[in-house]
């Protein structure tokens, strides 16, 4: 039998502060990979468990962990993995991604 994804939460905080513990062991670069990595696993199980959408902050900052985050989704919705993601309404700091059609 095969092993489930746990859930994610239906808000994902990508600041590698939230979900590392050791930051001071990495450089910037490998913070941001880290980031999208963490992003990667939150939505393969959000897919995984049939949300309609999940949301996941980014922050203001400089913007890269933004750009960063929008380039990964590109590449989610040209395999057509996720419907289509946008900046919320709400909160620009934080973008919404659409999984159903």
């Amino acid at each position: 039998m095969a092993r489930a994804l746990p859930k994610p939460p239906k808000t994902v905080d990508l600041h590698a502060e939230s979900f590392l513990a050791d930051l001071e062991d990495y450089e910037l670069d490998e913070l941001l990979a880290e980031s999208i990595d963490y992003l990667r696993d939150q939505l393969d199980a959000a897919i995984y468990w049939d949300y309609p959408e999940i949301k996941f902050i980014h922050g203001k900052g400089k913007g890269i962990l933004r750009k960063a985050v929008y380039e990964e989704l590109q590449v989610y919705k040209e395999s057509r993995a996720i419907s289509h993601f946008h900046p919320s309404y709400a909160n620009e700091d934080i973008v919404v991604v659409v999984i159903g059609l």
